[in-house]
């Protein structure tokens, strides 16, 4: 019997169920994480709020995490249908776990309009055909990163990952605190549209706040610190596949006060830019018990 591959079961967990009028219940894959990934809640968060919604695609959501997920027990959405206007429809959705939420998103969606039209230019950077897949980097790196960082590489994610630079995986502290990578489903999607923006909803919370490290030398596998999203904002800008190539730009403006600042432009292969996305976490040194 064949298994199905992650990026299968990411798809199957994505397809909510409907349990309620705006209610829908999600589950996390049981690969034995201590809480539920923040993506995947932004992910599911995003597929409930567009089920109450037609013909209008999503153009922004804004979420806050307040609590870490259990990634043994199932999720719960409660969708609240804030407006429906002319243009432009607004959702609101919290995640409930164990009675309480852990997580609010808010998204706006809008119909199909024409206007006026530019965007940043792509960073150029070597193509992902000629970077080092996953396997190569464990194969040619891997003694030189630490166990949680080599098992991170090791697993089998929905999610395929080609850095562009790792130096900063290696431990150098880099004088910008800049981060490019290639990223794109690691199998074929659906042509469905909103798969693709749930998929993109999944993988951009990835990588992103290990960005505020870059400066430092230091990653978020460092078990001195504790590292954790605090809020996520994401912006659809234009159509995509995240079935294919996909440059995620990261930077990182600010940290002070515990807290990281970092954001991320994403371009299709085609240099047009798809999508923006900012988040900041909470990062901090470890208190000794």
């Amino acid at each position: 019997m064949t298994l199905p591959s992650a990026i299968d079961n990411l798809l199957r967990i994505l397809d909510l169920e409907e349990i309620e009028l705006n209610i829908f219940r999600g589950v996390s894959p049981q690969v034995g994480w201590q809480r539920v990934f923040g993506g995947l809640v932004v992910a599911q968060a995003l597929v409930a709020a567009a089920r109450t919604v037609a013909g209008r695609a999503p153009h922004s959501l804004h979420g806050y995490f307040l609590l870490a997920g259990d990634p043994s027990v199932p999720i719960v959405y409660e969708v609240d249908r804030i407006r429906d206007g002319a243009s432009f429809t607004t959702r609101r959705c919290n995640a409930i776990q164990h009675g309480r939420p852990i997580f609010s998103l808010s998204a706006s969606f809008q119909i199909s309009e024409q206007g006026l039209d530019h965007a940043f230019a792509m960073p150029d950077v070597p193509a992902p055909e000629d970077l080092p897949n996953e396997s190569k980097l464990i194969a040619r790196f891997g003694g030189s990163f630490p166990e949680p960082m080599r098992r991170w590489f090791a697993q089998d994610r929905p999610i395929e990952i080609r850095p562009v630079d790792l130096a900063h995986y290696l431990g150098h502290k880099l004088p910008d605190p800049v981060h490019y990578l290639w990223v794109r489903a690691a199998g074929d999607l659906p042509d469905d549209p909103a798969v693709h923006r749930a998929v993109l909803a999944y993988l951009s919370d990835m990588t992103l706040l290990d960005t505020a490290l870059v400066a430092h030398g230091r990653t978020i596998f460092d078990p001195q610190l504790q590292v954790a999203s605090l809020d996520h904002a994401l912006w659809f800008h234009r159509p995509f596949r995240a079935d294919e190539w996909l440059l995620y730009a990261q930077d990182s403006p600010n940290s002070s006060g515990a807290r990281g600042l970092t954001r991320g432009l994403i371009y299709a292969r085609s240099g047009d830019l798809i999508a923006s996305v900012a988040q900041e976490g909470l990062i901090r040194p470890r208190r000794t018990p």
